[in-house]
């Protein structure tokens, strides 16, 4: 199937990644991509981004040796944000967790 990457920056050359482990389905972390990243992205099947604090693109895992490889690729109904799910080599956050996401802001009562 051939997707034309033209669809999905017509709002902003700059949209949300979400990825997930393709395993159990944890979101690992959100970042951010432009059309070269998801090239590269679809090119080495690893995930790539674009650093909005650095201004460049960036190669997950290219420092710490965790990359995530990329399974598979969806996008939205809106076609502007896109899901990798991925099998990460070893924890997502910079912090040394698996997932960018555990500090809890709510949660519901039982």
């Amino acid at each position: 199937m051939t997707f034309d990457l033209n669809q999905l920056f017509q709002k902003s050359d700059l949209i949300p990644v979400i990825i997930q482990d393709a395993e159990d389905r944890t979101v690992l972390m959100l970042g951010f991509t432009n059309r070269e990243a998801v090239e590269l992205t679809l090119k080495t099947k690893t995930a790539w981004f674009w650093s909005r604090s650095r201004q460049k693109l960036w190669n997950k895992g290219e420092s710490s040796g965790h990359f995530l490889h990329v399974v598979k690729m969806i996008t939205d109904c809106d076609t502007d944000t896109l899901l990798y799910l991925c099998h990460p080599d070893g924890p997502t956050c910079h912090t040394g967790s698996r997932s960018c996401f555990f500090n809890t802001i709510m949660e519901e009562e039982t």
